[in-house]
């Protein structure tokens, strides 16, 4: 495997990490204030304003691959830049390049009919709207997506839908504009992984009610957020459905993929940005008469922290080059692996940035409470770590044992 970064890549990592220095950084404080101003849930001006530079210097929708509309980069070459911009969280929208408007643009370009891009593509896009996921359920371990209950039924031509979602992100943003909702048209279906759909439910349709905001560990995460939503007897009409009826499981590995690769990515960049302040912080603090940096405990959890980065760095590369050369399901093992390290790699590094910033390490002022709030969400979102360790085991047992014995074994697990 050769991990080397094509020279597109070097190039575009040069100008993004240009952008960032000129226009990111210097911004996180005026970003946070303008959100505390009036309605939290109001775009900020310093966001659209960051936007059009963006699109000006070229670093616009630069995932996408497989795509004639993106930047033309294979999930290998987009992961660095993924990184660099989850060094600062919500600087990925910037570059119109922030979930879950990626995964949504990537189910449309993949799965959309013709109308459906034009309508809802395009503007994304263009980054004149922004969208939703909305799959996960309150009454229900959504972990197990089969368990899933929301309805959608065919009546003439429209379906009728009935449910209700949380964990919404994006839906409180008057920006959002369009779902993508997964729910269940076949109920009886036998096989349970051919009862679920997925369909496009524009925002303003009537019966669509956002219900409250949901915080995540006393964040709002404005103005993007996360909703609790229900659907009732909300009408569309049967051209809203992807790909058709019971498609839903085959449309969500397509989307979920891409979405963990980048995920990880950005956690990596989180990471490295809160190393990078582990170690400034370490080397201009005093403490028993000499630097923290030069306190045996320290320098080995800068180093523990380093050889932890890099190795969740290669096994996401890892990852990333398997989807480009063999594709998101042979590739499912080390997609699931990823999604396991990554987080837990990022908590331990913000813990040990969180110690040496002492007391106020738990404030807002260094943004590493608000980072490891956002990692340690990420073990739960895009399935929990039990789920993916679960798949990562029987993968591996899958090589020593013959297809009778596995579904033995796996028959006696349920």
């Amino acid at each position: 495997m050769d991990f080397e970064y094509s020279q597109k890549t070097k190039d575009l990592m040069t100008r993004l990490n240009a952008f960032m220095d000129q226009h990111v950084y210097p911004n996180e404080k005026t970003f946070i204030e303008q959100v505390a101003e009036g309605d939290r849930w109001q775009p900020t001006k310093i966001m659209e304003e960051l936007k059009i530079k963006a699109k000006e210097a070229g670093l616009w929708n630069l995932f996408l691959p497989e795509s004639e509309r993106g930047a033309g980069l294979s999930n290998l070459e987009y992961a660095p830049l993924c990184e660099i911009m989850g060094r600062v969280i919500w600087a990925p929208e910037v570059f119109n390049c922030g979930a879950p408007d990626t995964g949504n643009m990537e189910v449309l370009e993949r799965y959309g009919s013709p109308e459906h891009k034009e309508q809802w593509l395009k503007p994304l896009l263009n980054g004149e709207i922004r969208s939703a996921f909305a799959m996960t359920e309150p009454d229900v371990a959504s972990s197990d997506a089969t368990n899933i209950e929301c309805r959608i039924q065919r009546d003439g031509n429209e379906y009728v839908i009935n449910g209700r979602k949380w964990w919404t992100s994006g839906a409180n943003d008057p920006r959002c504009k369009i779902f993508i909702l997964m729910g269940k048209t076949d109920p009886d279906n036998p096989s349970r992984h051919s009862q679920q759909s997925m369909i496009l439910v524009p925002r303003d349709t009537p019966g669509v009610k956002i219900l409250r905001h949901l915080p995540v560990f006393g964040y709002d995460d404005a103005p993007h957020g996360h909703a609790e939503i229900l659907f009732d007897n909300v009408r569309v009409p049967a051209s809203n459905i992807l790909l058709g009826e019971g498609r839903g499981f085959e449309i969500a590995q397509g989307r979920l993929g891409p979405g963990r690769i980048h995920h990880c990515m950005r956690l990596i960049g989180l990471a490295e940005r809160s190393l990078e302040k582990m170690c400034k912080r370490a080397l201009t603090r005093v403490a028993f008469g000499k630097p923290v940096a030069a306190q045996t405990v320290t320098l080995e959890r800068i180093a523990e922290s380093r050889i932890m980065i890099d190795q969740a760095r290669l096994l996401t590369l890892k990852a990333a080059y398997m989807m480009d050369k063999v594709g998101n399901k042979i590739a499912a093992k080390e997609i699931a692996m990823i999604k396991v390290a990554a987080p837990n790699m990022a908590l331990q590094v913000i813990d040990w940035a969180i110690q040496v910033h002492g007391a106020g390490g738990v404030t807002d002022e260094f943004g590493l409470s608000y980072a490891w709030a956002q990692a340690r969400t990420l073990r739960l979102a895009d399935g929990p770590d039990e789920v993916h360790r679960n798949q990562i085991g029987k993968m591996e047992l899958s090589r020593y044992i013959t297809a009778d014995a596995m579904k033995a074994y796996s028959s006696s697990r349920k």
